[in-house]
C-alpha cells in the first residue's frame, strides 16, 4: 500500500499546478480578445437576434449545419407521432400536384399576425409582456437564405411552451382537419385551407423539413422540428441566437420550390395575399447602391489622357488650373455594391380608418380576402363601411360574403365562433364577441374599431359594457339597412320592366341575381331572425323571399305578393310542406287555384316555426290554407250543409274511435271528396312529421300540441252523394262503415298524416280489390307443404364434425 501512496501524492500536486496554469491562460486570451476592436453583431447581420445576444459556438455552428444539411431530425430531440387525422392532412398536402402552393405564405403570416395580437393584447393590462429592447417591436420578418434554400418567417408574439408546440403542431384538439380533408376532397379547393384552422400545414407544400424555433415567456427556448415522415420532434434550443420572444419558422424548401427564395416573388405574395395585415411585414432584402472607391493609377491616367484630347486650346489654361486642384485630391470611382436592409412590403394604412369615398372596390375585395382567410376569386356580395358618431364612436366594416360556411347552421344554437373583430384604438381585444351581432346574423364578415370602449379591462368585463349594447343596436340596423339595399339594387327585384331593362343595360348585369344567390346562401338566417329579433321582425319580414302558385320558380316578397292580391282578399294565403312539387297537387289548392288566388309555398322546415312568429304584415293576418279559418265565399253553402246534415253528422260518430272532432262542408276542395284539417292554433301535417323526426322526441308529451283533426267533404263529389244516399238507405250497414273509414284514411294520407294504424288500412284495401276481382271474402291464401329439413340439418352436422376429426389427425 505505501508502495503507491507516495505516487498518488505527486500526482495530485501534479494537477492541482496545472489547472491554475491554464485559467490563467483562458483569462489572458479573453483579455487579448477584449482589446481587440471586434465589431459586436447586428440585427440585421444575424436574423433572429437580439443586441449583444449569446454568440453561438463555432462546434455546435458547424454541427447545426451538418444538421440542417442533411435534414435529419437531432438525436437528442424528444420524438413524437403526429395525430392521425393530422398525418392524413400532410400526406395529402405532401403529395399534392396543387399548381397554388403560393398559399403557405399567407398561412404563415396570418399565423404570425394572430401571435402578435395575442400578446399586444396581453401587455394591455401587463405592459411587462412585451420586454425591452427589439421585442418590443411587434413586427414581422422574412428572409432567405438561398445558398441553403432556407426560407425563415420571424414574428414577435406570443410564442410557444414545449407544450403548445406538441399540441398546436402535432394534434388537433377539434375536428378542423377531417373537416378540411372532407371539403378539400369534394370541392377540390386549397384555398380553404386557413379558416380551418390548419393552415400551418401547407408549408409541406413547399417544404419536406421544417423547424420551428419559438420562445414563450413562461418557458425556455424550443424547437419542433419534423420531416413530415409522421413523427416530430421537440428540443430545447441551445445552439440559436436567443428569440427573446415569438417564433421563427424556417422552410427548407423542396428543389422545385426555388421561386420562393426569389425577392420580387415573395413581396408579389405579400402583397397580394397581406397587405391589410396590422403589423408591418418586413423583408431582408438586398439593393444596389453606388459607391466611391479609390481609383487604379492605370484608371486615373487613361481618364486623364482622355479629358486632355477632348479639351480645346481655348479653355487650356482653366483646365490646367483643375488639374492641379485634382492631382491634390485623392482619385476615387463610382462602383455598384450590394447592401442589405429590411424593406416594409405592406404600408397600406387600415382600410376602415379611411373615408368610404377613398376606398375603391378593389380595395374592399382584397380587404376581404384577406380577413375572412378566402382566397378564392369570388367577391363579397355586399358590404357596408361608416362611422358612426354620438356618444358611442366606432368605425366599421362589413361583409355579405359570397357563399355559405359549410357549417353555419350545424351548430347554430351551441357554436360560439363569431366573424367579427373587434378593435379598441386599434388594437386588436377579440373575435369572440357575440354581443356586437345576433346569432342569425353571425355570417357576416368584418370588424369594430371603437374610442369609446376602454382598452384595459378583461373580456369579461369588456361584454358587461354599456357601450356594447349601443355598438349592438347600430351594427344591426346597417347590416339590414345592407341586405335591403342590396335587394334593392337586383334588377329582378324591381316590378316595372321598363326600369328594369333600363338598369341591365346601364349595370351590365353586375348585380342581376344577387339578392337571389345572396337568399339561397343565407335565406335561413332572415328567418331565423324573424323568430329571435321580435324588435327587428318587420324589417326582417320585407327581406323574406319564396315561391309562389304565380311566381314560376322566381322569388317573391311579401310586398310583391300583397300588390297582387285581389280587391277581395283579406288573409295572405300559405302552405307548408317537403316539397314544391308535393304542395302543387295539394287537394288544399284546388279550390283556390279555380279562383284564381295566389298561395305562398313554404319548404323549409324551418318556416313552420317561422309562421308561429310571424303572425301577420302590414295588416294582414297570415292563413295555412290546410288549416281551419278559410274563409271563401259560397253562395250554397248554407243549403249544402243543411242537405248533407245527416251524413255529416252519422260519419262523426263512425269515426269516434280515430280522434275526429267533426266533419264538415268544404270550402277548399274542387276534385277531390275530402281532406284532413287541423285546428287554426294546432300543429299541421307537416309539423307533426317535423316533431316525429326529432332525436329526443317524446309522442307522449306532443299529444297536446297536435292539431284537432277535422275532416271536411266536398259535397258535389259523386262518392259523396253515393255515400249519402247509401247512409239513408241502411246507416247501419257494416260495408258502408268500413268505406267510410277508407275513405277518411285515405284523406288523412292525402293531407300529409301519418296512419296510426297501416295494417288495417291495407287490409281494408286487400278486401276491396278482392271485392273488385270478384273474389270471395272467405277466401284464404294456399298453405304451404312443409319440407322434410331435420335430416339434411344432420348431416351438415356429421359433415361439420367430420372434418374435425381430420384436422386434428393432420395436426397431430
Amino acid at each position: 500500500m505505501r508502495k503507491w501512496t507516495i505516487p498518488f501524492v505527486l500526482f495530485l500536486l501534479c494537477l492541482i499546478f496545472l489547472v491554475p496554469d491554464q485559467g490563467r491562460k483562458v483569462q489572458a486570451n479573453a483579455e487579448a480578445d477584449s482589446d481587440a476592436p471586434v465589431d459586436p453583431p447586428k440585427v440585421e447581420e444575424k436574423f433572429g437576434a437580439v443586441p449583444n445576444g449569446l454568440s453561438t459556438d463555432s462546434d455546435v455552428a458547424k454541427r447545426e449545419a451538418e444538421s440542417m444539411s442533411r435534414k435529419t431530425l437531432r438525436a437528442s430531440a424528444e420524438k413524437f407521432e403526429f395525430q392521425a387525422e393530422v398525418s392524413r392532412l400532410m400526406d395529402i398536402l405532401i403529395n399534392s400536384l396543387y399548381s397554388n402552393k403560393d398559399i403557405f405564405l399567407r398561412e404563415l403570416i396570418s399565423n404570425a399576425s394572430d401571435a402578435l395580437d395575442k400578446i399586444r393584447f396581453l401587455a394591455l393590462t401587463d405592459k411587462e409582456v412585451l420586454g425591452e429592447g427589439d421585442n418590443t417591436k411587434l413586427e414581422i420578418q422574412i428572409k432567405l437564405d438561398k445558398e441553403k434554400k432556407i426560407l425563415s418567417i420571424r414574428d414577435r408574439g406570443v410564442g410557444m411552451t414545449k407544450e403548445d408546440l406538441r399540441k398546436n403542431l402535432g394534434t388537433i384538439a377539434k375536428s378542423g382537419t377531417s373537416a378540411f380533408v372532407e371539403k378539400m376532397q369534394t370541392s377540390g379547393d386549397l384555398n380553404l385551407i386557413g379558416q380551418f384552422g390548419v393552415g400551418f400545414y401547407s408549408v409541406y407544400l413547399v417544404a419536406d423539413y421544417v423547424e420551428v424555433i419559438s420562445k414563450h415567456n413562461d418557458d425556455k427556448q424550443y424547437v419542433w422540428e419534423s420531416k413530415a415522415d409522421g413523427a416530430f420532434a421537440i428540443s430545447e434550443d441551445t445552439w440559436n441566437e436567443p428569440l427573446g420572444r415569438g417564433t421563427e419558422i424556417r422552410l427548407h424548401l423542396r428543389d422545385e420550390a426555388g421561386e420562393y427564395l426569389d425577392e420580387l416573388k415573395l413581396k408579389e405574395l405579400v402583397k397580394k395575399y397581406s397587405e391589410f395585415i396590422n403589423f408591418p411585414i418586413n423583408l431582408w432584402a438586398s439593393k444596389e447602391v453606388e459607391k466611391e472607391v479609390p481609383a487604379d493609377e492605370d484608371e486615373s491616367i487613361d481618364e486623364e489622357e482622355t479629358s486632355e484630347s477632348s479639351s480645346s486650346e481655348e479653355d487650356g489654361e482653366e483646365e490646367d488650373a483643375e488639374k492641379a486642384e485634382d492631382e491634390k485630391k485623392p482619385k476615387t470611382k463610382t462602383v455598384k455594391e450590394t447592401t442589405y436592409e429590411w424593406e416594409l412590403l405592406n404600408d397600406m394604412k387600415a382600410i376602415w380608418l379611411r373615408s368610404p369615398k377613398e376606398v375603391t372596390d378593389e380595395e374592399y375585395n382584397k380587404f376581404y380576402h384577406s380577413l375572412a382567410k378566402d382566397f378564392s376569386e369570388d367577391k363579397p356580395m355586399a358590404w357596408s363601411h361608416f362611422n358612426a358618431e354620438g356618444d358611442v364612436e366606432f368605425k366599421a366594416v362589413l361583409f355579405i360574403p359570397p357563399k355559405a360556411p359549410h357549417d353555419l347552421y350545424e351548430s347554430y344554437y351551441n357554436t360560439k365562433q363569431s366573424n367579427l373583430k373587434l378593435y379598441v384604438r386599434r388594437v386588436f381585444i377579440s373575435d369572440e364577441f357575440n354581443e356586437l351581432l345576433p346569432k342569425y346574423l353571425n355570417f357576416l364578415m368584418g370588424l369594430v374599431d371603437s374610442d369609446t370602449l376602454p382598452l384595459n379591462v378583461s373580456r369579461e368585463m369588456l361584454q358587461q359594457h354599456s357601450s356594447l349594447k349601443t355598438i349592438k343596436k347600430k351594427l344591426i340596423r346597417k347590416a339590414l339597412d345592407m341586405i335591403r339595399k342590396l335587394a334593392e339594387e337586383d334588377p329582378d327585384e324591381t316590378n316595372d320592366k321598363e326600369k328594369r331593362d333600363v338598369e341591365e343595360s346601364s349595370e351590365e348585369n353586375e348585380k342581376k341575381g344577387q339578392y337571389a344567390k345572396f337568399w339561397n346562401e343565407f335565406g335561413k338566417s332572415i328567418k331565423l331572425g324573424i323568430i329571435e329579433d321580435a324588435t327587428n321582425r318587420n324589417r326582417l319580414a320585407k327581406l323574406l323571399r319564396f315561391e309562389t302558385t304565380k311566381s314560376d320558380g322566381k322569388l317573391t316578397s311579401l310586398d310583391q305578393y300583397i300588390s297582387r292580391m285581389k280587391s277581395s282578399q283579406k288573409d295572405i294565403f300559405y302552405i307548408t310542406g317537403a316539397s314544391k312539387e308535393q304542395l302543387e297537387k295539394s287537394p288544399f289548392l284546388e279550390r283556390l287555384n279555380k279562383k284564381d288566388y295566389e298561395v305562398i309555398l313554404f319548404t323549409d322546415p324551418v318556416d313552420e316555426y317561422l309562421m308561429q312568429y310571424l303572425m301577420d304584415y302590414e295588416d294582414k293576418k297570415f292563413q295555412n290554407v290546410s288549416k281551419e279559418g278559410l274563409k271563401l265565399k259560397d253562395s250554397k253553402t248554407k243549403e249544402l250543409k243543411e242537405s248533407f246534415k245527416g251524413l255529416t253528422k252519422w260519419w262523426k260518430s263512425t269515426l269516434a274511435s280515430d280522434n275526429v272532432e267533426d266533419v264538415k262542408i268544404s270550402n277548399r276542395l274542387a276534385d277531390t271528396p275530402c281532406v284532413v284539417v287541423t285546428s287554426k292554433y294546432g300543429w299541421s301535417a307537416y309539423m307533426e312529421k317535423i316533431m316525429h323526426s326529432q332525436t329526443l322526441s317524446d309522442a307522449s308529451k306532443q299529444a297536446y300540441m297536435r292539431g284537432k283533426r277535422v275532416l271536411e267533404i266536398n259535397p258535389r263529389h259523386p262518392i259523396i252523394k253515393a255515400l249519402r244516399e247509401r247512409v239513408v238507405t241502411d246507416p247501419e250497414d257494416e260495408s258502408v262503415k268500413l268505406t267510410a273509414k277508407l275513405i277518411y284514411q285515405t284523406a288523412l294520407m292525402e293531407s300529409g298524416f301519418d296512419l296510426s294504424d297501416p295494417k288495417d288500412f291495407a287490409s281494408h284495401i286487400y278486401s276491396s280489390v278482392k271485392s273488385s276481382l270478384n273474389i270471395s271474402p272467405d277466401a284464404t291464401v294456399e298453405e304451404e307443404e312443409d319440407e322434410a329439413e331435420e335430416p339434411e340439418v344432420e348431416t351438415k352436422a356429421e359433415e361439420e364434425s367430420a372434418s374435425e376429426e381430420s384436422e386434428l389427425k393432420d395436426e397431430l
